[in-house]
Formats: structure tokens, sequence, C-alpha cells
């Protein structure tokens, strides 16, 4: 095992679900309880010091019970290391911690995640829609079971052409 994924499973055992190498990059899946503990570890532990989000991105695996995947990929500048942390939600209860107080680089990119994916983020400062105008309720674009041709847009479309 990797010798971080080994330092966070030996300071979060209950948190820690999962490490996967490959080609180099190093992802670590937890516990959405153990999330936000874990990623102030990695923000402020001297050895690790992740001081830089890189980006925070979500899966839709809809035949798994926890069928979203919430991912954040951070890095430390200093140590030239980047880690991808990662949780996973079920339907019924999308919701997990935003970590925009520990990397505020995190705000518009878990704007982005709630607004295509539906998932929310405890305790964000913002929590709306970045992408998709502010009264769309037709669901989320990036949901696998979303359809291909969208939902809604013929009329947005239309009203779109009325005022050009």
């Amino acid at each position: 095992m990797h010798p971080l994924a080994e330092r966070i499973k030996r300071e979060f055992p209950d948190g820690f679900v999962d490490a996967v190498e490959w080609r180099g990059d190093l992802a670590v899946t937890v516990r959405p309880a153990a999330l936000h503990a874990v990623a102030m570890f990695l923000r402020h532990d001297p050895e690790i010091d992740c001081d830089y989000m890189v980006h925070v991105s979500s899966v839709d695996w809809p035949d798994d019970e926890e069928r979203f995947e919430v991912v954040w990929e951070v890095a430390s500048i200093r140590k030239r290391h980047r880690i991808r942390l990662k949780t996973r939600v079920p339907e019924s209860d999308c919701l997990v911690d935003s970590l925009t107080d520990v990397w505020h680089g995190a705000n518009f990119m878990e704007r982005e995640v709630y607004d295509m994916m539906g998932i929310r983020f405890r305790n964000h400062p913002d929590l709306r829609r970045i992408l998709m105008p502010d009264d769309y309720t037709e669901g989320y674009p990036l949901r696998k079971d979303f359809p291909l041709q969208g939902k809604g847009w013929r009329d947005t479309f239309e009203f779109l052409n009325e005022k050009a």
C-alpha cells in the first residue's frame, strides 16, 4: 500500500475504506462521516501538506447502492504529490461535507457538482446553481438517467429566440 494511504488508514481506521494506486496516482476512499477530518489531516499534516485544490468531480454509478462518488483531487506543491480523496453516498441521501473551509478553491467546483449531479454539500457557503438557470427544475444533467436530448431545453431555446 502507498505510504500516504497507510498514514491515512492508521490515523482514521474507522473512516478508511480503500486505497488504489494506478500509474502513480493515489486514490483514497473514506466514509462520509470521516471525510472532513481526513481532509483537514491532508491539508494540515506537515508530512502530507496538501495545500492546493486541483479539482472536484463526481461519478454516477446508477446500479450501485451508493450511487454517487464525489472526488476531490488535492496536491502538495512543496511535497510534489497529489491525492484523490473520494467518498460514496446513496441517491436517497446525497449529502456530503463541503471542503471549502479546508480548500477555498473547492467553492465553485462543489457548486458545479451540485448543479450537474444534485449532490448537496453540508456547510457550503453559497450552494446554488452555477451553470444551469436558477429556476431549472428538470433534474441533473450529468446523471446517467438524464435523457440525452435533455429536459425542458426546447422552452429555454424558444424563450431565447423570442428575445433575440
